[in-house]
């Protein structure tokens, strides 16, 4: 196919391809954690961020990504605050984050064209200097999950016995909330704010349907994510989709077809 020798599509394979290996795995942890809607928060927090960035002149990446960062900050103190009520925190910061964003489209109506794009995702848009920012963060999630496995799994399985055993929860809960935004905010463009905790949650959805362990959960869930990226980015190529809720419909058509299979195999 032709559309596999342009710039632009080879740009945006990559780049899928690499936010389908890092979102996944952060999923599985927000999963076990009950925080699946932290992507959500977190992505309009990152909005807001890039909203400022078009309006400063400022590489709004970058900016969105600042934003993302103190917004965990901010969750996990919130969390401590309110423990018995941990998931107003979320509440709390995606209402801050909308309020912030909606204010910023009225300060910079020049640019809200722009920033819309980023609800939606612009693949096809990705530069050399986006690719770039992917791989570091890709680089980054997937070597600190590799470092920390053993004490990641012990803490999401029995958080009382790793507290007991001397591990610093508290370390590990910020660690996991900042790289979640570290990865939600370099996604955004891919497959646009609304759509971007799919790639964190629907993986992870899939795999719990056909793995037998964590760390078979951790493959499956990375590669239910690839292959929706490759299947939805062709066919939006081919078909001329738009390639963000391609790529999530090809995540529900899997979702479906995992349920079918093992519902089958059950019977």
């Amino acid at each position: 196919m032709d559309i596999f020798t342009e710039y632009f599509f080879q740009r945006a394979l990559l780049g899928g391809l690499l936010i389908g290996l890092a979102a996944p795995m952060m999923g599985v942890f927000l999963v076990l954690r009950r925080l699946s809607m932290i992507g959500d928060t977190l992505a309009h927090v990152s909005i807001a961020g890039i909203a400022l960035g078009f309006l400063l002149n400022v590489y709004p990446i970058g900016v969105g990504l600042l934003f993302a960062v103190l917004a965990s900050f901010a969750i996990e103190w919130l969390r401590k605050a309110y423990k018995t009520y941990a998931e107003l925190s979320i509440a709390i910061i995606m209402s801050g984050g909308v309020a912030l964003a909606t204010l910023l489209f009225t300060l910079g109506k020049g640019f809200n064209i722009n920033v819309m794009s980023y609800f939606f995702g612009s693949i096809y848009t990705l530069d050399t200097g986006d690719l770039w920012v992917v791989l570091a963060v890709t680089v980054i999630v997937v070597g600190v999950i590799l470092v920390n496995y053993k004490e990641l799994f012990l803490m999401f399985f029995d958080e009382d016995a790793a507290g007991v055993s001397g591990l610093p929860l508290k370390f590990y809960n910020m660690m996991i909330t900042i790289l979640t935004a570290l990865v939600i905010t370099v996604a955004i463009k891919i497959v646009g704010a609304l759509l971007v905790s799919s790639l964190l949650t629907i993986p992870v959805a899939c795999s719990l349907l056909v793995a037998r362990s964590f760390r078979n959960s951790l493959f499956w869930a990375v590669l239910f994510s690839e292959i929706a990226v490759v299947g939805g980015l062709v066919a939006a190529g081919v078909w001329s989709l738009a390639p963000g809720a391609t790529i999530v419909l090809f995540l529900i058509g899997l979702l479906i077809i995992s349920m079918f299979v093992k519902r089958g195999l059950r019977l």
